[in-house]
């Protein structure tokens, strides 16, 4: 008997109940057309994920059971259709997070989710119980068993599903991106799911929400344990699979991408989504001439559209010729709206009226940082004048170490390459140029620079940016102590000093817009250092 399970992999907007329920009608109908026996949506697809807080307001819960139960009767027009929606429940005072399977108009059955994951991104713990039943369903004789997400971790889940009769797991999720995640989830699945001799079919949620990315990449395995269909990586798409019986039919797989196309396209998906979910009309940011704020402006055009961007460069006494040669290279070649916008007055003005205060004083990174602080409050009044929103250009590497000004280069409303460390800049700009030449070559070839004061080079103040994103990587990503880096080979003087900086700056870190996380652990959700303490190591 053959069977037809159909994966939307949707993207959800956190809230929207109305506008998702029509996206999931949408699919349904799409997969109806082609025969679809069961169609599988991602984790809380009804509501999108994560809802966090709005998760704690009783009325979130009326009105997802009323926006379900309408679109459960909506969905009666497609007969014997199985659709698994996600979303939250109260059940008995208890909150869960759900699946129901809806067809031929009612609720059929519910499942809550076991495993609630709390740690990483996730505190689902602060939010739901868990669930302590199986679910499984038959389909044309097939039985079909359900878990969620997290759930496929762990060996219980999975087994119990088993226990209970399942041949095929149908697995919605809302699983993260991060840098090879996919081959992580792969083989997980392949452990907890297929050794029991079931086939797995992996629904993943796609699309930016805040500074998550869901990559989609949903996929099903056979009952050996095999890869047999994958669906595309940063992209909606809806993918019909044939069962014969509880055995999947093998499909052609996607060439894999390399991790630089995997992360540019993240980082895409994330800033198009930011903007239009918030109902921003455009975009703005600063252009140095540098290699961050091309990189970000490549991004932003790729995302929205040369028509939504704007870049302003915002020269002082120390910008130099080739900053500007550069920038406005880059812009002709790009498309945008381009502004140039002096801030030697404005410098002047703040000296002036700083004069006698700092009378007798060496400039230093006062200085510095005024104009960087000048260039924010410039940015910030075209938001303000215009709505678009300005988006910030540090990288991971200047956020970890604190070479970057609050209220200054941090001010904005998105930080897109927030979790990019400076040695993986170049590499994302090298990945943009190998689809068409967008970043003039002399950027990615000239030392790095702030161009705050004559001849500055980031190298004055920092060690070389493979020594600190080593280091970085090793303490704040992987929680090595600073004996163990100084042991993988790094000096002790520099490991010293990355680890101070990062520390000391967290209460920067905290000030800092929100941006994108593509690494399995970021400065935001996923960092919660205090910014008091005296614990060294």
């Amino acid at each position: 008997m053959t069977i037809k399970v159909a994966i939307a992999q949707m993207n959800s907007t956190v809230g929207d109940l109305t506008g998702n329920a029509a996206h999931i009608f949408e699919y349904v109908s799409k997969a109806a057309q082609q025969g679809a026996d069961i169609v599988v949506t991602p984790e809380l697809s009804l509501v999108g994920y994560p809802p966090e807080d709005l998760l704690l307001r009783p009325a979130f819960y009326r009105k997802t059971e009323y926006a379900l139960n309408q679109l459960a009767m909506q969905l009666a027009v497609f007969p014997d259709v199985y659709v698994l929606v996600g979303h939250p429940a109260e059940d008995q005072g208890r909150r869960f997070n759900a699946v129901s399977v809806l067809a031929n108009g009612v609720i059929v059955t519910s499942y809550f989710k076991r495993k609630l994951p709390n740690d990483m991104v996730f505190d689902e713990v602060r939010y739901f119980s868990e669930g302590h039943e199986s679910c499984v369903f038959a389909v044309k004789g097939v039985q079909f068993g359900i878990n969620i997400c997290e759930d496929t971790w762990g060996k219980e889940a999975p087994q119990v599903a088993k226990d209970a009769g399942a041949q095929v797991l149908l697995v919605p999720n809302a699983s993260p991106f991060h840098m090879l995640k996919q081959h992580q989830r792969v083989e997980v699945m392949r452990e907890n799911v297929a050794r029991s001799g079931m086939s797995l079919v992996y629904a993943n949620l796609v699309g930016g929400q805040d500074e998550l990315i869901f990559d989609g990449n949903s996929f099903v395995l056979n009952t050996a344990g095999e890869l047999v269909a994958q669906l595309k990586h940063c992209e909606t798409e809806l993918q019909l699979i044939e069962f014969n019986g509880a055995e999947p039919i093998a499909q052609t797989l996607p060439v894999e991408e390399p991790i630089e196309a995997q992360i540019y396209k993240a980082l895409v998906l994330g800033v198009r989504d930011y903007v239009t979910k918030n109902g921003f009309p455009g975009i703005l940011l600063g252009l140095s001439g540098g290699v961050d704020s091309a990189l970000t402006l490549a991004i932003a055009v790729d995302a929205l559209g040369a028509e939504k961007v704007r870049a302003v460069m915002m020269p002082s006494p120390y910008t130099a010729d080739i900053s500007l040669l550069d920038s406005r290279d880059m812009v002709r070649r790009i498309g945008v709206r381009y502004d140039e916008l002096s801030i030697a007055a404005c410098f002047e003005a703040f000296r002036s009226t700083l004069s006698s205060e700092f009378a007798g004083l060496k400039e230093d990174t006062t200085e510095e940082n005024i104009q960087a602080r000048i260039r924010g409050t410039l940015l910030m009044a075209l938001s303000n004048k215009y709505g678009s929103i300005v988006l910030t250009t540090g990288n991971k590497s200047e956020m970890a170490v604190g070479y970057c000004t609050l209220y200054g280069d941090m001010a904005g409303g998105f930080a897109v390459i927030k979790d990019i460390a400076k040695t993986m800049v170049y590499r994302l700009c090298a990945y943009r140029n190998s689809l068409s030449d967008v970043i003039p070559e002399r950027i990615l070839t000239r030392a790095p620079s702030a161009e705050l004061r004559p001849d500055q080079t980031d190298q004055d103040s920092l060690p070389p940016y493979e020594v600190l994103d080593a280091i970085m990587q090793l303490y704040m990503e992987e929680n090595k102590s600073r004996a163990e880096i100084v042991a993988a080979g790094y000096s002790e003087e520099d490991v010293e000093r990355i680890t101070r900086l990062i520390k000391i700056n967290e209460y920067k870190r905290r000030q800092a817009p929100i941006g994108i996380r593509i690494t399995h652990r970021a400065f935001g959700r996923d960092w919660r250092y205090p910014v008091t303490s005296k614990f060294r190591d």
